[in-house]
């Protein structure tokens, strides 16, 4: 199984997060960069910030790499208005991909109407750009019956609004920055996993977090996922395991 093909090789701290300075964070994300274009991995996911230049240094190296990133991260709460403006700026910086924090606080409040209408603009936005949207749910910030039933709503209003076009429309788990309480994992677990393709209908689902070995891997894509989110692919795809969060 060629794991690579599934993987998102995934770096979203701020300096400020990890510590280093600005110039050691780009050292970082353009080190993972060589790593995926060593690996034949698919897409990098990065912050925004980076976009513009990762995507030159990938064409400098004239290599096949996808640059994903990310939007209303991580708590999802920005508006639809602040959304499609980060959005249209990764774009214009040459996003191929833009991976999306639901604004699951409102859906939890039964704000359908709200969420809804994030869901359809953000999504048109990006397919009239030729580019993918993938919608992280935060599944340790719900309960099993929620994330079914965001999952479904998600579904629904994608087949509604542009039918034949759900496999570039994603489900996705987790930010992977999340606080949980109790130990209880903040990423993808198989659990979560299998809800999710259960409701996912004709979406394509990711995993993000919590896969940290060949063997998670492997189960996750036998189970149906289409791609997979992690900060330690390198890892992983030697077999060395990994002891990083996400």
């Amino acid at each position: 199984m060629e794991i690579n093909k599934y993987l998102d090789s995934t770096y979203l701290k701020t300096p400020e997060q990890s510590g280093l300075s600005e110039k050691e964070t780009l050292e970082t994300v353009l080190s993972l960069v060589d790593e995926a274009i060593a690996n034949n991995i698919f897409a990098v996911m990065i912050r925004p910030d980076y976009v513009k230049q990762v995507k030159e240094y990938i064409s400098d190296k004239t290599a096949d790499v996808k640059v994903g990133t990310v939007i209303g991260f991580h708590e999802g709460t920005n508006s639809t208005e602040a959304k499609l403006g980060e959005a249209r700026k990764a774009i214009d910086d040459g996003a191929d991909e833009l991976d999306f924090v639901i604004n699951y606080e409102a859906y939890k409040k039964g704000q359908f109407d709200l969420v809804e209408d994030e869901v359809v603009q953000c999504t048109r936005f990006c397919l009239d750009h030729n580019k993918v949207a993938k919608w992280i749910i935060e599944i340790a910030a719900l309960t099993d019956a929620q994330v079914a039933e965001i999952t479904t709503l998600i579904a629904k209003w994608i087949t509604e609004n542009f039918p034949g076009k759900e496999d570039q429309v994603f489900v996705k788990s987790s930010t992977g920055f999340y606080v949980t309480e109790g130990g209880k994992p903040n990423g993808a677990t198989f659990e979560g996993i299998k809800i999710m393709l259960d409701h996912a209908g004709k979406l394509p689902v990711k995993a993000a977090g919590g896969v940290r070995s060949p063997d998670d891997a492997e189960k996750m894509i036998s189970l149906g996922v289409k791609r997979i989110g992690t900060s330690s692919a390198l890892a992983l795809l030697k077999n060395s395991g990994s002891s990083a969060g996400y």
